[in-house]
């Protein structure tokens, strides 16, 4: 019979570990370890006040180090980047050994947007030296993410108000049962007998209540110290107790309660260039603000007065509006952003509708068709009818005046095949939306033209290899994929440290091939 040599997984062991040892050369923890005791932290130092009183800080590049490799690692808590500390052989090399507490950790991210901003510039820094930003085309767009916040306790104040009136109503019921409980002798006989089993009642049953009222307790602190939520279009959204700056967003896989983190991506090897968190599911309201930032950024890694002038921005259809339109016309960069029918234009999808499909979506009149009447302040369609002015109204964030026909005119009109899309109302009517024009030129009828050229079209198609890698690498591969903070500032600091963490993973690969390791 064969003989094994005797094993014991019960005994402890005392091994020594060099932790500098830890840090292979080509691994990214070898990069983070490089990139952050390269570049200047002084920022972060600014708000330490203990050089003479108070208990000895962790150092902050200690600090950056293990935030940013538990981020990599998709360990995004508080809690379990303290965990990883204890635990983790690759953490205690980066952290020197030390064991900083979760709230330690937490107060570092919360407090530093600041500092992470010029973090998040010197690592840009970094990859141009690397040679890694081409400058000649980028891509925006938007990733959504939960927030640190649940979609129970969002609405609209008078949502929320009749929530309040609900759970205060449930409450006072409860009590009333309670009492009445408390007096039925037969009743606690009863729950004594089952005291074993779901144990004692009493207590249970005013746990529950207290809970119950830190419920209402936290929606009267809400309106006492908060208003309404006001979106985009200028009407109420709705708000969240917990989180107010967060927001429902429709993503992919539903409707969250989240932040939406707009990047701009180059198009040489995806490396990050600007980055921001926003409340709100709609994008195009972040688009001026992010061309400063991306202005501004190139400015400062290429060191030329105009560094897009020979650059192209690719946005999708979200983006598409004439005040974004006239912004990148106003700080002469030029951009690549689609109507949301342009794709109703194209040739090859055209020649992929069958007959029903073709005849499903006809071409109905455009304002085109219709003749405008100075004097009657009123429209004339291809069959005669007069649309009079109805009202002003906002549409898609923009403000015009609505015409709209009789009823009378419309139902029994030989062109409404041509005209109306939509048939099922008993009395259609064609209604006209005139925008007010706010500037000379019309930049979003330009932008039709322009993106209907085969060539823009092609060049459109590679948007998406520029900027959704970067989202699916930072969500799936490193499990960057929710954020832990509350409110946007907070929110925006660390969706700026996941882009960091993206930005590093492409110096990687290059300091490996520079350093011949």
């Amino acid at each position: 019979m064969a003989r094994y040599k005797h094993t014991d997984n019960s005994q402890g062991l005392f091994l020594t570990v060099n932790l500098q040892e830890q840090l292979l050369p080509d691994t990214f923890e070898w990069t983070i370890d490089y990139l952050i005791n390269k570049i200047d932290i002084s920022s972060f130092e600014q708000k330490y006040n203990n050089d003479n009183l108070g208990a000895a800080a962790y150092s902050p590049r200690v600090l950056l180090k293990i935030i940013l490799y538990c981020y990599s690692k998709g360990i995004i808590t508080s809690r379990k980047i303290e965990k990883a500390c204890k635990d983790n052989i690759i953490v205690k090399a980066l952290a020197e050994d030390c064991e900083p507490d979760h709230s330690t950790i937490a107060e570092f991210i919360s407090i530093n947007d600041k500092a992470v901003n010029d973090l998040f510039a010197q690592i840009l820094l970094q990859c141009s030296h690397l040679k890694l930003i081409t400058g000649e085309m980028f891509a925006i767009d938007g990733c959504k993410l939960p927030s640190n916040a649940s979609k129970e306790w969002s609405g609209k104040f008078a949502d929320l108000k009749k929530k309040r009136d609900k759970l205060e109503k449930y409450i006072n019921r409860l009590l009333l049962k309670h009492k009445e409980l408390d007096k039925d002798e037969n009743a606690k006989n009863k729950l004594e007998k089952y005291r074993n089993t779901m144990g004692e009642d009493k207590q249970r049953r005013k746990n529950s209540v207290e809970k119950l009222e830190n419920k209402l307790e936290k929606l009267n602190n809400f309106f006492k110290i908060s208003t309404p939520k006001i979106g985009i279009s200028g009407e109420e959204v709705q708000s969240n107790i917990t989180d107010i700056e967060s927001a429902i967003i429709k993503s992919p896989h539903g409707y969250i309660q989240g932040y939406n983190g707009i990047t701009i991506a180059d198009s040489g090897n995806q490396v990050i260039i600007c980055a921001e968190a926003i409340g709100s599911g709609a994008e195009s309201g972040a688009f001026p603000k992010m061309l400063d930032s991306l202005n501004e950024n190139m400015k400062m890694v290429t060191k030329k007065k105009k560094p897009l002038r020979k650059a192209l921005l690719h946005g999708d259809t979200n983006y598409f509006t004439e005040d974004n339109l006239q912004e990148a016309a106003k700080r002469k960069i030029d951009v690549l952003i689609p109507d949301p029918q342009f794709r109703q234009r194209d040739p090859y999808f055209a020649e992929k509708k069958d007959e029903k499909v073709k005849k499903k979506h006809k071409k109905t009149y455009s304002t085109e068709d219709f003749t405008y009447n100075r004097k009657t302040d009123s429209f004339v369609c291809p069959a005669g009818k007069t649309l009079y002015y109805k009202c002003d109204a906002t549409l898609r964030n923009n403000s015009g005046r609505q015409y709209r026909a009789r009823p009378s005119d419309c139902v029994n009109c030989s062109l409404i095949e041509n005209c109306i899309k939509r048939r099922n109302s008993k009395k259609p009517a064609r209604a006209l939306y005139i925008v007010y024009q706010k500037y000379d030129k019309n930049l979003s009828e330009e932008m039709r033209d322009k993106i209907d050229k085969p060539v823009n079209r092609e060049l459109y198609s590679r948007r998406m290899q520029i900027i959704e890698p970067v989202f699916s690498h930072m969500t799936y591969c490193k499990g960057m994929n929710r954020f832990t903070m509350r409110t946007q500032k907070k929110v925006s600091t660390q969706w700026q440290l996941f882009c960091i963490v993206h930005n590093m993973w492409k110096c990687m690969k290059a300091l490996s091939e520079k350093y011949g390791r």
